[in-house]
């Protein structure tokens, strides 16, 4: 009898070990997926912002035909690798696709006229915001899918990640030289970053004496 209760203790302790565990790994996929999601939609609003952007630089540089393609054309490879959903397909196309935009905001730097058109000016701010946005959702997601890869090789949650088709995701990396829009200075404006200006002169007393040339010792001995 004391046997039979000893295994029925068992069988409860590890039925609800393995349902805390099942229960654990829903919720930590299940954030996993909201923070893709959150990506996606910044994704996205970065997608729809640039056919304007193009438009934009277009009217005042008609000529550099070949970079208003390649951004096109980057654009369209990243709405078709954000149709499926994987990082590993995603990830790249957005790479191409800074790595477009950088050459169309090299091109907006050679006319400064475009400082002055307001609709250029709030589509740079926006696309601004927007990569910051990605930036954080990234971080977030990135954070979210180490921890639930992690819960995944970890007992006894690996017990049941196989039968119950829990998979392991992939991370949202990016090159360093991709995370950031680029400035655009135009000429006789000033970069956006913060520079202290240039103080007073010292006060010549401040200076202190000349430095000496050389050492002066004792006259000689007459």
């Amino acid at each position: 009898m004391v046997a039979l209760i000893i295994v029925v203790v068992v069988v409860v302790l590890l039925g609800f070990g393995l349902w805390a565990a099942y229960n654990g790994l829903v919720k930590r996929r299940n954030r996993t997926q909201e923070a893709w999601s959150e990506i996606d939609v910044e994704l996205k609003r970065r997608h729809d912002l640039i056919p304007n952007l193009v438009s934009t630089v277009q009217g005042y540089a008609a000529h550099e035909r070949g970079t208003f393609e390649a951004v096109t054309k980057a654009r369209a490879d990243a709405v078709s690798a954000g149709a499926t959903g994987d990082p590993d397909q995603i990830v790249p196309a957005e790479n191409a696709l800074s790595g477009a935009l950088r050459s169309l905001f090299a091109v907006a730097e050679n006319y400064p006229q475009l400082r002055a058109v307001e609709s250029f000016v709030q589509l740079q701010e926006t696309l601004t915001a927007t990569e910051d946005k990605i930036e954080y959702a990234r971080r977030y997601y990135n954070t979210s899918a180490r921890d639930y890869n992690t819960a995944l090789q970890t007992f006894p949650r690996n017990l049941i990640a196989g039968p119950f088709n829990f998979k392991a995701v992939a991370f949202f990396e990016t090159d360093e030289i991709d995370r950031a829009v680029p400035e655009v200075t135009f000429p006789g404006t000033s970069p956006l970053a913060n520079t202290a200006p240039p103080g007073p002169p010292p006060a010549m007393g401040d200076q202190g004496p000349p430095p000496a040339t050389g050492v002066e010792g004792p006259p000689p001995a007459g």
